[in-house]
């Protein structure tokens, strides 16, 4: 069988691959704090027909090149882009963005934790208790990995551009109410999308480190009344989309090529 069928039909798996990856980027170019995905190849084992340094050919000595057939290309990595979208005002007291590389903390039902950009907080009752949830009702953790409570007769929100919680008391005393925690990471492309967008730590990612101090740096800041929007470039995943199309377009013409060269030989008796 001609090597051309496996490695053209190799490179129609990866361009479908990619064409996915960049049909999710483009369905998220409005989802609040969405990190772009790459696809990254790379080729497979080739057979070697003839070495470089073969000495049966030249003894004592070595041709100038060799003679090597690749088997097509793989899929290695899906790489994420963390760089910082757009930051977009909504005027809401409870909507955050991280100006810098830092990620929110958050807890799930089940006690673990993971991580976020999306800055959209809400605020849900627990018993008596006024707690800052995501949008699903996770728990957003402070700098010691505690419930931000936010007490119902406390009013004027406000947060500062180091995460400290404020809000003024029935008496017109303004009050801390804590300190929305801020974490990163050695190797922040290492972490796991699990949906909603949340983040997993992982070992390649490493453990999360917490700022500690407001001087601590690599965390970023606060606005408070902005979110951060998808860094996507429409434009830039359309340009992907059509190489996408044409990579592919190019790896059917060479199995057609391949199919009609079988075909002739096979009609060689007639």
């Amino acid at each position: 069988m001609m090597r051309a069928l496996w490695s053209a039909s190799s490179g129609m798996q990866a361009q479908q691959l990619n064409m996915d990856i960049t049909s999710n980027n483009l369905a998220n170019v409005n989802t609040t704090g969405f990190k772009k995905s790459r696809a990254e190849f790379k080729d497979l084992i080739y057979e070697t027909i003839r070495r470089p340094d073969d000495p049966e050919l030249i003894p004592g000595g070595a041709t100038p090149v060799g003679i090597q057939v690749g088997h097509g290309v793989r899929p290695s990595a899906t790489t994420r882009d963390f760089s910082e979208g757009n930051l977009q005002p909504t005027d809401n007291p409870l909507d955050v963005a991280i100006e810098g590389p830092g990620f929110f903390i958050v807890e799930k039902l089940d006690g673990s934790f993971v991580f976020t950009r999306d800055g959209s907080f809400k605020v849900s009752m627990d018993g008596t208790d006024r707690n800052l949830v995501t949008s699903e009702g996770y728990y957003v953790l402070s700098e010691d990995e505690s419930y931000i409570t936010i007490p119902e007769e406390y009013t004027d929100i406000s947060i500062s551009s180091d995460g400290m919680i404020t809000a003024v008391a029935e008496d017109g005393t303004i009050e801390e109410l804590g300190r929305i925690g801020l974490a990163k990471f050695l190797n922040p492309e290492g972490l796991l999308a699990i949906g909603n967008n949340l983040f997993e730590a992982t070992e390649a990612s490493g453990e999360h480190v917490l700022k500690q101090d407001e001087q601590d740096s690599g965390y970023g800041t606060l606005l408070q009344g902005f979110l951060e929007m998808s860094n996507v470039k429409v434009v830039e995943e359309m340009v992907n989309l059509i190489i996408a199309q044409r990579a592919y377009e190019v790896n059917t013409k060479a199995v057609q090529a391949s199919d009609e060269m079988l075909a002739q030989a096979n009609n060689l008796r007639r």
